[in-house]
């Protein structure tokens, strides 16, 4: 899929956490391997053989090798816990979306919108096939229905499955769920970029469970509510 652009804020924050933990590991790495070529520098005998005849024991180095990897794990416990917080936390959301897994295809539930005979506005978002492909699309990705969501919106997400396990997951938007039959699983995020982010199912789930794509179209307010509209005349006029 290429290099995706972050597309929501928890997308960024997870970014930053992992290039700040990068920034650990790789001086550990250096500082490790430096210790140990000294090591191996300082005990090699004449023969040019590894000996442990000029090793001895240090209270201090053993002290300095506890503090200091617990200090570190500390720095990078707290950003961990504040993110995984972050990322997990759903207050008064600005609108509910219902992700629903079957075999092998998605339902999207409008939750906050009913059709004049009752009920929610729902839709259902197939893969399409790679002969029905449109020029420049991409294979094994592109759907019939995309789940069309507005930009800067706080939006909650309630997943769940009809059949077996799925796992809903778009990484452009730092989401990934599993859907379990019989019991409702929750995420939120909210979009700061128009634009298409695909995902797939992440979990086995059958004979087809390459083939269930998923398709979040972000877009601005006013061509969300243009897209509702339809939706909710499609389902008045069956």
């Amino acid at each position: 899929m290429g290099f995706i652009l972050p597309g929501c804020k928890g997308q960024e924050e997870v970014w930053s956490f992992h290039e700040e933990v990068m920034v650990w590991l790789v001086l550990i790495t250096i500082v490790v391997m430096w210790v140990l070529w000294r090591i191996c520098q300082g005990n090699i005998d004449s023969k040019r053989r590894l000996t442990q005849g000029k090793l001895k024991h240090g209270d201090f180095l053993e002290l300095v090798w506890t503090i200091i990897p617990g200090i570190i794990l500390i720095l990078i416990a707290y950003p961990s816990f504040k993110l995984l917080y972050f990322l997990d936390e759903v207050v008064n959301p600005g609108m509910t979306v219902k992700v629903i897994g079957n075999q092998w295809y998605w339902t999207y539930e409008y939750s906050d919108y009913e059709h004049i005979e009752g009920g929610n506005i729902q839709i259902d978002s197939y893969i399409v096939q790679s002969e029905d492909l449109e020029v420049g699309g991409l294979r094994l990705l592109e759907v019939d229905n995309n789940l069309v969501v507005p930009q800067d919106t706080y939006i909650r997400f309630l997943v769940t499955s009809t059949d077996v396990i799925h796992c809903w997951v778009v990484p452009g938007l730092a989401v990934k769920i599993d859907a379990y039959p019989g019991r409702l699983n929750q995420t939120k995020f909210i979009a700061e970029r128009p634009g298409l982010y695909y995902g797939q199912c992440s979990e086995i789930c059958g004979a087809n469970h390459a083939f269930m794509p998923i398709c979040v179209e972000v877009t601005s307010l006013p061509k969300y509510l243009s897209f509702i509209d339809t939706l909710i005349n499609e389902n008045n006029d069956e």
